[in-house]
């Protein structure tokens, strides 16, 4: 997997920490440094520790799996994309959610943090499965995560309301590609050494 891909896959991963920093910062009032920050880092800290943790359990029963190991990763990645679609979907019937988000609060925030990052553990556990350079990847996934929740924190404090993205929903269709890309080579390599 090249970096492109490991790139769109950060993003993919990093919406949801950016739909939720987006409703952090609508709760804000106003900018301030240390709990704009202890969010972008610990979201993004978070996203890079979860595919860590995923790849670790995945390489222990990587002699178990590997000849399923494409459909695996195409499942999880696929699976992970329509749960954010979907709850993208969900979210939209129910705007009142993020009022119960205090972003002041470091247990909140862990607590967000962890929520997020779920969906990069299972796609590490598929990053076992593939040939990527592991520290390159948790490092782009970290900072893709904290950037886009700073930056999703700054655009809600400066447009507030009127500032609506389907982040999840982007999100979801980015893993979704991407684990369709990931069966799709490998069946065309495995066809084509037939």
């Amino acid at each position: 997997m090249g970096t492109i891909e490991v790139f769109l896959i950060a993003l993919g991963l990093a919406m949801d920490c950016f739909a939720v920093s987006i409703a952090c910062g609508l709760v804000m009032n106003k900018f301030r440094f240390a709990p704009v920050f202890s969010i972008a880092f610990l979201f993004g800290l978070f996203q890079a520790l979860m595919p860590l943790i995923g790849w670790l359990m995945g390489k222990q029963f990587q002699e178990y799996i590997c000849h399923l190991d494409h459909w695996i990763a195409f499942v999880l990645l696929t699976f992970l994309g329509g749960r954010m679609i979907y709850a993208d979907l969900c979210k939209r019937k129910n705007r009142t959610a993020c009022k119960s988000i205090n972003p002041y609060k470091l247990k909140v925030v862990l607590g967000l943090a962890v929520a997020t990052s779920i969906d990069a553990l299972a796609v590490g556990l598929s990053f076992s499965l593939l040939k990527i350079s592991l520290w390159q990847t948790v490092l782009i996934i970290g900072v893709v995560s904290f950037a886009l929740s700073w930056l999703g924190i700054l655009l809600a404090l400066r447009y507030g309301c009127r500032f609506k993205i389907k982040a999840e929903l982007i999100g979801g269709i980015i893993l979704i590609v991407i684990g369709s890309k990931i069966l799709i080579e490998h069946l065309l390599t495995h066809s084509m050494q037939v």
